[in-house]
């Protein structure tokens, strides 16, 4: 059953978080919303426009509107997630998305502004959701690349206006995570004071922290036994943090490297363990069923699982 996300984030703002999993392939498709199915969460279902330049968005949307109608029980919108305004426009032409993300934040904040206004204005006329962007991540996701010195937290101050201004819908800020693997050293965590001076300048409005993979060190670990040279000694998103932003507003926490991870060490410790096989099929079975242990494992911890009985009901399902 797909909504828009304002539905979602109603129902769970201060008690609950939406996962929003980024998805680029057949396996993966499969695999979240499996994990949703069995845990009775709602999920949001989010492509990027590297994602939808690799598979081709008619092949990729095709993909979750199959596995939709093979898990009709599932609740969950889908997302265009760090979009430009080539791929929003034709999503927006094309339909199916419930929401869009127009991520300006490399751009100072009147262009910001002009920008997202733009996409909102646009995407209100199809009644399709707008997310936006406040504030610079560091790390590496998809064609994205910020260095920790280019990066900058949100500014409580700028936050109130910014919504004002461009009439989004949910705002993702910029807090202390990171994009990809590297996320955490040291002492480094959320800012949980720049997080609720947000809360304090937008009280009610729903938040989004993006570079929310918990990174788990086992499997970078396994990784490396199996060949690989993944850098160890960080740290992701710890279920205690996302515990407690969720309490200051943050309504939406995305998910992606954690499925990559997963990836490389499915497909590393497979061929290394079995050098006689070659068919793809093999793994990308093994690699399914990891992805719905992993989603699971994430809607427990973001308090989603069994939410989706919630809107079920109030749709007479």
């Amino acid at each position: 059953m797909i909504v828009t996300p304002d539905i979602l984030f109603d129902d769970c703002y201060g008690k609950y978080a939406i996962p929003a999993i980024n998805v680029f392939t057949l396996e993966q498709v499969s695999g979240v919303f499996r994990g949703a199915n069995r845990s009775a969460s709602p999920v949001i279902i989010q492509t990027t426009p590297v994602a939808r330049d690799y598979a081709g968005p008619e092949v990729l949307l095709g993909m979750v509107a199959a596995a939709a109608e093979a898990y009709p029980d599932v609740v969950y919108a889908l997302h265009l997630d760090h979009g430009n305004e080539p791929h929003i426009a034709a999503a927006l032409q094309a339909g199916g998305y419930t929401s869009v993300m127009i991520d300006a934040s490399h751009d100072p904040i009147t262009e910001n502004i002009h920008r997202t206004r733009a996409v909102t204005e646009a995407a209100h006329e199809k009644n399709v959701f707008v997310e936006a962007e406040l504030g610079i991540l560091s790390g590496v996701e998809d064609d994205l690349m910020v260095d920790v010195a280019s990066s900058r937290y949100t500014r409580p101050e700028d936050a109130a206006y910014f919504v004002e201004q461009t009439q989004c819908d949910s705002l993702a800020v910029a807090v202390g995570t990171s994009h990809g693997a590297y996320k955490f050293s040291g002492d480094q965590g959320i800012r949980f004071d720049i997080l609720a001076a947000i809360q304090q300048r937008l009280p009610g409005f729903p938040l989004v922290l993006h570079g929310g993979s918990s990174i788990n060190a086992d499997e970078l670990a396994r990784i490396n036994r199996a060949g690989g040279r993944l850098a160890q000694g960080s740290r992701g998103v710890s279920d205690d943090e996302i515990k407690r932003a969720i309490g200051l507003g943050i309504c939406k926490v995305n998910v992606a490297t954690d499925l990559r991870v997963l990836w490389t060490r499915v497909h590393r410790e497979f061929f290394v363990q079995q050098p006689e096989q070659f068919d793809p099929i093999v793994p990308g079975k093994v690699y399914i069923e990891a992805v719905e242990r992993l989603c699971v494992d994430k809607f427990e911890k973001l308090g989603s699982a069994g939410r989706a009985r919630t809107f079920l009901q109030a749709a007479g399902r």
